[in-house]
């Protein structure tokens, strides 16, 4: 068994604005380095945290979290589409393992994953080479979401299962960490919206291009200072990081989502994807992380970083 880790933020926006020079630079840099990490290190198995933004879970059924047995991509904000390689026997497992230790865990035959998900693995790994992946959905957008104490639960048993695999696992953690996104909530919710929010379905080209629109349009209104939005927040970033960097679970698990939503926007709430990897390497022993890269980006309506930790293992 070894296992490496990385953590990155994820934007639907890197295509669409460049941040300044240096800037960009740096993040390309930096990702080939991780790119060469992860291909040296050549994971048998990908076991990726990440959040999905209405495109494949809706209030008709929400789970807290959910582990994919078949996982299909809607290639959504230029990510790949189709299905993930998977495992089904493996998320069964992986499932098994999570409710033994406490931890309720749905599971789907029929997933699907948006740009949440896709966009920090297609940066980090080939997409036409990609090992089995286990996907496993934490509900960062539709309130009430899981405390952070119950990620960290998640984290661990799944650490815990990921031990006894004996082979190579990368674990991933998408999202985060300070953003506020035009993401509908279902309270006070138009009539029309609240309906979508609940039953889902698949959005018309229409309905994509509009719905992509108004985030493109929050870019530049951010990146102008003129959003209405929580802007980013480069202290409570830095904050989190040192948590993580300190393995703090006690300082993670006080996090409340009306902190969250206040301090890090709407989209802040996915930091529990890199509380849940965190958990899962300190069940591992895994030495503390290593923060890659972090810089507040208003055009991207991110505030962005790359962690990476271990190997640890044999």
């Amino acid at each position: 068994m070894s296992v490496l880790a990385v953590c990155a933020s994820h934007t639907p926006l890197k295509d669409y604005y460049a941040p300044p020079a240096p800037v960009q630079m740096e993040i390309d840099g930096c990702f080939e380095r991780v790119r060469q990490q992860v291909a040296d290190f050549a994971p048998e198995v990908i076991l990726i945290f990440g959040p999905d933004h209405y495109n494949g879970f809706f209030y008709r059924l929400m789970p807290a979290f959910c582990i994919g047995a078949v996982t299909e991509s809607i290639g959504d904000w230029n990510t790949p589409q189709g299905p993930l390689p998977g495992d089904p026997a493996l998320a069964e497992a992986a499932v098994a393992h999570a409710h033994r230790s406490g931890v309720d865990v749905a599971i789907s035959h029929q997933m699907e994953v948006d740009h949440g998900l896709t966009q920090t693995l297609q940066l980090i790994h080939p997409w036409e080479t990609l090992p089995k992946v286990l996907p496993v959905f934490i509900n960062c957008v539709a309130a009430p979401r899981p405390p952070l104490a119950r990620v960290v639960a998640l984290g661990r048993a799944l650490g815990e299962f990921v031990a006894g695999l004996g082979e190579r696992v990368l674990i991933v953690g998408s999202g985060g960490i300070s953003h506020d996104p035009p993401v509908p909530l279902l309270a006070g919710a138009a009539p029309a919206v609240r309906e979508r929010l609940i039953a889902g379905g698949a959005l018309s080209a229409e309905a994509r291009l509009a719905r992509q629109a108004r985030v493109i349009d929050e870019g530049r209104l951010q990146a102008s200072g003129e959003s209405e939005n929580v802007p980013l927040n480069p202290v409570w970033d830095r904050a989190f990081l040192a948590a993580l960097e300190a393995q703090d679970f006690a300082a993670l698990s006080a996090y409340t989502d009306a902190d969250i939503s206040r301090d890090g926007g709407r989209g802040g709430h996915e930091i529990r994807c890199w509380v849940a990897v965190a958990a899962a390497m300190a069940a591992l022993g895994a030495p503390p992380p290593r923060i890659e890269l972090y810089h507040a980006i208003p055009a991207w309506v991110a505030g962005f970083a790359v962690l990476t930790q271990g190997p640890v293992g044999t």
